[in-house]
């Protein structure tokens, strides 16, 4: 695993794109850019949570394997629960993991992922949603958990927009 480039720069313009008219695409925009140059991914989606536990794609960088706005209840699994309930993000290291993780695995397992990072957005004490990435088998780590958080944490206003919150 190649080692990550310096991510202020990304941070920088993640925070800049609030700014701009266009929300929340440009800020997700941004977001899917910042972690591509960072952290990198093969494949990276966004998903909201509503009340009720049912979640939303709301992003995908391949939209005709992942399309936007697919619906669907959020998994009762505990490392899931463990997520959307205290903010634990999930990290599966291993292509084993992954098949063990999740039961659509076979989709990310064609495009040659082996390897995933689901990290939620939080806001007030509560999941708005999540930023998942996968990638080949080990290429995340326990290092990269606090940037790819602070990176979400910045996702929190376009969340809310998509969430009907002000």
């Amino acid at each position: 695993m190649p080692a990550r480039p310096d991510p202020m720069p990304h941070l920088a313009r993640l925070a800049l794109a609030h700014a701009e008219p266009d929300q929340p695409a440009a800020t997700l925009r941004a977001l899917d850019a910042a972690l591509a140059a960072s952290v990198g991914y093969r494949l990276c989606t966004m998903q909201v949570h509503y009340a009720g536990g049912e979640a939303e794609r709301v992003y995908s960088n391949l939209p005709d394997a992942y399309p936007v706005g697919g619906r669907k209840l959020a998994s009762n699994a505990p490392r899931m629960r463990e997520l959307m309930l205290h903010g634990q993000p999930i990290l599966i290291r291993h292509e084993a993991e992954l098949r063990a993780s999740y039961p659509d695995h076979a989709g990310a397992t064609a495009l040659g992922c082996g390897s995933a990072m689901n990290t939620p957005v939080r806001w007030r004490g509560r999941t708005l949603g999540q930023i998942n990435l996968m990638h080949q088998a080990g290429w995340y780590t326990e290092e990269d958990l606090p940037l790819v958080r602070r990176f979400a944490q910045l996702a929190v206003p376009a969340f809310l927009l998509l969430l009907g919150e002000p």
